[in-house]
């Protein structure tokens, strides 16, 4: 199993209720997939860099995830359909990028 951030955009529309059920339904396709969620990072509304569906703000969340290795483009596949979620990508997660950033600014700080 490898670790997986998905990143998921809601519409900003939604209510409290339809976030639960969109949350509820992403939490499912893991299960489905046979994953295990690690941590999950509800980030809010925030602005977008451009428009989607004619929106230019939308709730994100972000999920830390252990998934074998088909699992991530079956769960954004199912995802995409979804009539709420602007967009679902999935990133195998790269410990390494972190601590590029880390050191680079430690060096910049000299």
């Amino acid at each position: 199993m490898h670790t997986y951030d998905l990143n998921v955009i809601l519409d900003p529309n939604l209510n409290e209720t339809q976030i639960q059920t969109e949350k509820t339904a992403i939490e499912a396709q893991i299960e489905r997939v046979e994953g295990k969620i690690i941590s999950t990072d509800e980030w809010g509304m925030k602005r977008l860099a451009y428009e989607i569906r004619k929106n230019r703000n939308g709730y994100y969340i972000i999920y830390k995830l252990e998934l074998n290795q088909g699992a991530p483009q079956a769960i954004e596949t199912v995802l995409r359909q979804r009539d709420n979620v602007m967009r679902a990508i999935s990133v195998r997660h790269r410990p390494e990028w972190h601590t590029r950033k880390a050191k680079s600014q430690s060096s910049a700080a000299n």
